[in-house]
């Protein structure tokens, strides 16, 4: 068998800053690894106009494989640059595939670990230390409190994940159990979703947390409508403020600028590899 196509797979957004940042990882990785991997999204990237994109327009995963395949390829990786088990990766794309398969019985499409390993509970370490290397580099970190925001998951393994994380970065942080607050940006309603509790938009209301200088730790990978600039997030941080719960806030980089996320997705490859 031919060595697969590589993707470096991201769940998708309008925004062009995403598509690009993804790019950006895909080459990085591509030149450490001297292997070709190609950055695809699984929804919405190939909307954004090509000339918001460098003049290279975006595709999806579902594309880019018929493109492939109607070359005579057969072969794929995808490695998932997903923090939790999303049902992107555990529903979606192999329904992609699937579909692609009654049509194209002989294609293979390996799907690589999702960052944050195989335990839930115990994940990665790295995640947390990428987190704890872009707090400490912010001055008087030790006199605020801190926060780990993701954006929110309807699977619960995903939340345990967020939960985990905020406990080893408290310990490699030297804070006590408990100290990082983790929350999420937003929820869908009803009490089946309730573990995503506390929400960002909440944390003035606790009332052993809230008040003084706050850094939120940002368990976000890439920038969207969410996370980075003139995102949701940013834009929830400006209401707590106005409201006085935290003075002041400040946020970290996102995880895909920390070059320790590399070495995560290059043992995820090699991991499918095997």
């Amino acid at each position: 068998m031919t060595a697969p196509i590589v993707f470096l797979v991201d769940n998708g957004s309008l925004r062009p800053q995403a598509t690009l940042a993804l790019r950006g990882l895909a080459d990085a990785l591509s030149a450490r690894l001297q292997l070709s991997i190609e950055a695809v999204s699984l929804l919405h990237a190939h909307k954004v106009p090509a000339e918001l994109l460098g003049g290279q327009p975006a595709t999806i995963v579902k594309r880019r494989l018929r493109e492939h395949i109607a070359q005579g390829q057969r072969n794929f990786l995808c490695l998932p640059l997903f923090l939790g088990p999303s049902l992107a990766i555990l529903d979606y794309l192999p329904r992609v595939v699937a579909e692609l398969q009654l049509d194209c019985p002989e294609l293979s499409v390996r799907i690589a670990p999702v960052l944050a390993g195989a335990n839930m509970d115990s994940p990665d370490l790295r995640l947390a230390q990428i987190l704890a290397d872009q707090l400490r580099a912010l001055p008087n970190w030790q006199q605020a409190k801190v926060a780990l925001v993701d954006h929110g998951s309807p699977i619960l393994e995903v939340n345990r994940v967020r939960n985990a994380v905020a406990r080893q970065l408290s310990q490699l942080l030297d804070l006590p159990d408990g100290a990082v607050q983790p929350c999420s940006m937003e929820r869908r309603e009803g009490e089946a979703y309730a573990f995503n509790e506390p929400l960002l938009e909440k944390l003035g209301q606790l009332e052993s947390f809230a008040g003084g200088p706050l850094i939120l730790a940002m368990f976000f990978l890439l920038p969207g409508r969410h996370a980075g600039e003139g995102g949701d997030v940013a834009e929830i941080c400006a209401g707590l403020q106005e409201a006085g719960a935290f003075e002041p806030i400040r946020i970290t980089p996102l995880l895909a600028e920390h070059p320790l996320l590399l070495d995560l997705l290059a043992d995820r490859l090699a991991a499918a590899c095997d």
